[in-house]
C-alpha cells in the first residue's frame, strides 16, 4: 500500500472548493443548487474514501494470508 498524503490534500481541496461554491450559490439565492453541489461533493469524497479503504483491506489481507 502506497500511503501518500496527496489523498488527504485532494479530499481537503474538494471540501474547500465545494464550500466556496456552496457559499456563492447561497448568496445568489440558489439554495437548491447549493445543496446539490454539497451532495455531489460528498459523494465524490465518499467514493475516494471507499477506494482507499479497499486498498487498506487488500493490504491487510495480504499481510495476514501471506500472499
Amino acid at each position: 500500500m502506497n500511503l501518500d498524503v496527496s489523498a488527504i490534500f485532494q479530499i481537503a481541496g474538494i471540501g474547500i472548493i465545494v464550500a466556496m461554491i456552496h457559499t456563492v450559490l447561497k448568496q445568489m439565492g440558489k439554495e437548491d443548487m447549493a445543496h446539490w453541489v454539497t451532495l455531489i461533493g460528498f459523494v465524490i469524497v465518499l467514493f475516494m474514501v471507499v477506494r482507499l479503504l479497499n486498498d487498506l483491506f487488500q493490504e491487510i489481507k495480504t499481510i495476514f494470508l501471506f500472499q
